[in-house]
């Protein structure tokens, strides 16, 4: 490693013993990646210090502390100590975090989980973390720019920052996020570099892709066609909105692990085949047909069987102002089935401007609810005795029937809405 006069400094303990523990972290894991120097962040997506009652009821029997500091330092920073744990020196946000902060017993929670999850998200806002607990910081008040250097989690968030807004992050882990909230430093490897961000396969769109069903359908394809590699689309696609962005990088961070995409004429490292695919020229050029829609449309659906709906979930990643807006308009005046719940997941900062705007009303007067923080994958929670849910997210609907054991049906926002008005699924693809 080459490290500048400030990281010997922060690796030699002169920022105190947090920041040389979390120097000492950066060292190794850049190391084991092959990098050689480090860039400078100040843009961190994590979940710095906290932690669940398992995680506090562990280091409580295994360290005898199980405090944020402990948490902080054995478990993020990978310390052989518990160390004073100083405010971030770098520009963080806290990601979702497995609870909604009024609703948690809908979702099954304890008071003691309960007290629990107040208490570490009072530590984490005393350190100068910014609480805004979703999976779309880029929707809640966290948008870098092109060019700028990231350190984010959460896979969905990843794709969409590289691929749309053109900032630079790898998928990193809650070590190294922690690390970097502490001292503004993240390895110099993979997509923060102009080299490692050209594309390497080409998917050829023939036919049209307009809805948010037809973009998670793509982008379920692509997934897994690719894996891990960096895609660049062209054909018959429309201009994406962001919601179709957010729902297209989704779908392709589950089925794969894309972290980045071109979309020729769209993204803005992509203004022509050339650009995105630089010096290379493709591996392989991979067609996408009528066939291969039908054929993910039937994935995402080989788990449903019985057409009885009793949960409808919505919101995955997190919905954006104008999904609030939709599912609004689709209930407005109308009564869920009485067999079926309606769960609608957002971050804070969006559901604030729903109740602004009668939104969250509109939802709650129909029996919908409204919810922060979380979803049903990351809190492992579904309303009490559901075994048939439909989703309105490729994501989604790859994750949960294995994470909670129910059967699943993918369609459109329309779809899933008309589900939970009648108590049945009637989808399709169109």
């Amino acid at each position: 490693m080459r490290l500048t006069s400030d990281e010997q400094a922060m690796l030699d303990g002169a920022g105190g013993p947090a920041r040389q523990k979390a120097m000492d972290l950066l060292v190794r894991y850049a190391e084991a990646l092959g990098a050689e120097a480090f860039v400078d962040t100040n843009n961190v997506a994590g979940v710095p210090g906290s932690s669940t009652l398992f995680l506090k009821n562990y280091y409580q029997q295994h360290a005898g502390q199980s405090d944020y500091e402990a948490i902080y330092s054995l478990y993020d920073l990978d310390a052989d100590e518990i160390v004073a744990v100083p405010r971030a020196n770098a520009y963080c946000c806290h990601l979702q975090g497995g609870m909604d902060p009024d609703n948690w017993a809908e979702l099954g929670m304890t008071e003691e989980a309960h007290a629990h999850f107040q208490q570490d998200e009072a530590q984490v806002a005393a350190r100068g973390i910014q609480i805004l607990k979703t999976c779309t910081p880029y929707l809640a008040g966290n948008l870098p720019v092109k060019g700028q250097h990231c350190a984010w989690m959460e896979s969905s968030a990843v794709v969409f920052c590289n691929s749309v807004l053109g900032a630079r992050t790898n998928t990193e882990g809650r070590e190294s996020t922690s690390a970097a909230t502490l001292t503004g430093k993240i390895p110099d490897w993979g997509l923060h570099r102009v080299e490692c961000r050209y594309g390497t396969y080409h998917i050829e769109v023939g036919v049209p892709v307009t809805s948010v069903m037809d973009w998670g359908l793509l982008g379920y394809f692509i997934g897994y066609a690719v894996e891990e590699n960096i895609p660049v689309v062209s054909g018959h696609v429309s201009q994406p909105d962001l919601i179709r962005h957010k729902h297209f990088g989704a779908a392709a961070a589950s089925s794969g692990g894309v972290e980045m995409y071109h979309i020729v004429g769209i993204t803005p490292e992509a203004a022509t085949p050339e650009m995105a695919f630089g010096p290379h020229k493709p591996v392989a050029t991979i067609g996408y047909g009528q066939a291969d829609r039908q054929q993910m449309y039937d994935r995402l659906n080989s788990v449903g069987h019985d057409p009885h709906v009793d949960y409808v979930m919505l919101g995955c990643p997190h919905a954006s102002i104008e999904q609030m807006w939709e599912v609004a308009k689709l209930l407005e005046g109308k009564k869920i089935h009485g067999g079926c719940r309606l769960w609608v997941f957002t971050s804070r900062s969006v559901k604030t401007i729903a109740d602004l705007n009668g939104y969250t009303r509109v939802i709650q007067d129909a029996g919908g609810l409204v919810m922060t923080d979380t979803c049903s994958a990351i809190s492992r929670a579904v309303p009490k005795g559901t075994k048939v849910v439909a989703l309105d997210s490729a994501k989604q609907a790859h994750y949960l029937p294995a994470m909670v054991g129910v059967e699943a049906w993918f369609g459109s926002t329309e779809d899933c809405i008309q589900a939970a008005l009648n108590g049945r699924w009637n989808g399709g693809l169109r």
